[in-house]
């Protein structure tokens, strides 16, 4: 009698935390496990997406409110997946602002753009097939419970507002730092919302919960010359999130922040983004750039987060430009450098999402 032993290796280890068929989040490299930011091109920029347990900063441009964009692609992400969400702004009514979240992409409108000349007889064909997408594509609010069929990272339509009753049945918690003499009721609502997930939580849900702080350190707050109080909420921010399954993504002006204190802040961060906009009318810079006239802004990748690793994520281009297709939903796209004959220059890809090999010259801002 013969006995045949397994292949088995010594090296295989379990995941823990996350299950695998959590909503909205999926493993990434070393072990670790991300979410989608909301923008399907900053997903692929970053590696995948942004990864639990780490601190987004995103620097803000003075001139124009681009990081908002980002802000609002991020909350919106979560709420589609049912994460939990918490909400600071330098505003007397913060929860206003959930109102101009963007909602999901209509599936008709994505049939549209995948088939723009579509035969009339095989769009008949198709629409049953559409129709059941958008049964069960879509997520159904049903109490508190939803469909887990949701992709990982949705498109979103900048133009439509989220549903208020998508909106009433999250779990969202709102936080005005306006005139805030200190930063202890944010750090106790962070602490609390942190506690509920865990790294390590067994037998749990298995979500992922999100926190979103608008203009930190803005002249509202009453804390914005507590330089070090300042300091010491970053720093404890990232000891509780390292050790839960969320993510935080923070902006802050750096151009009203004293030099040292800014690279303070910058060095707390895991990935560092700034935004910057572009101006209506720069001649230098047309002559420069293809596609320039479709630009809205441009952002910059500083910093990329590298959870159960030391080797560093070397990017083959840092500046992105920032465009708005049919002026509703953020495609993120590699500069690319007008030709010398002053003829227009081509796409480094034909879908305008971040792959590619042309290497371009960066821009620093």
């Amino acid at each position: 009698m013969s006995f045949t032993r397994a292949k088995t290796s010594s090296f295989s280890r379990t995941l823990s935390g996350v299950p695998t068929r959590t909503p909205g989040i999926k493993h990434g490299a070393n072990g670790s496990n991300l979410v989608s930011s909301g923008i399907a091109d900053l997903d692929k920029i970053l590696g995948g997406g942004l990864s639990l347990g780490t601190v987004v900063m995103i620097m803000e441009d003075p001139e124009a409110p681009h990081h908002l964009l980002l802000l609002r692609n991020f909350m919106s992400q979560g709420m589609v997946h049912n994460q939990p969400l918490l909400y600071a702004s330098p505003v007397k009514e913060p929860r206003a602002f959930l109102g101009t979240l963007p909602s999901l992409v209509a599936p008709k409108d994505e049939k549209r753009e995948q088939f723009p000349n579509q035969d009339p007889d095989q769009e008949k064909a198709l629409r049953i097939a559409w129709q059941y997408k958008k049964y069960f594509g879509e997520q159904l609010i049903v109490g508190n419970k939803r469909d887990n069929s949701v992709e990982y990272c949705s498109d979103f339509d900048l133009r439509k507002p989220l549903g208020r009753q998508m909106v009433a049945a999250q779990s969202v918690d709102c936080i005005s730092i306006q005139d805030s003499s200190s930063l202890s009721l944010l750090q106790d609502r962070c602490s609390g919302l942190l506690a509920q997930y865990p790294r390590n939580e067994s037998g749990g849900t298995g979500s992922a919960a999100r926190i979103a702080i608008q203009s930190l350190c803005a002249p509202q707050c009453g804390f914005a010359n507590m330089d070090w109080d300042i300091l010491s909420f970053v720093r404890s921010l990232r000891s509780m999130i390292r050790s839960s399954n969320a993510v935080a993504v923070i902006s802050f002006p750096p151009s009203i922040l004293l030099p040292c204190m800014s690279k303070r802040l910058q060095h707390l961060s895991d990935t560092l983004l700034s935004v910057k906009a572009i101006p209506d009318e720069d001649k230098e810079l047309a002559e420069l750039l293809t596609d320039y006239q479709d630009m809205i802004g441009l952002l910059r990748v500083h910093k990329v987060d590298r959870i159960n690793t030391q080797v560093p994520l070397v990017l083959e281009t840092t500046t992105f430009s920032i465009k708005l297709q049919k002026r509703r939903s953020l495609v993120l796209e590699r500069l690319n450098q007008a030709p010398v004959d002053g003829s227009s220059g081509s796409s480094y890809t034909s879908s305008g999402s971040c792959t590619g090999s042309i290497k371009t010259s960066s821009f620093e801002f």
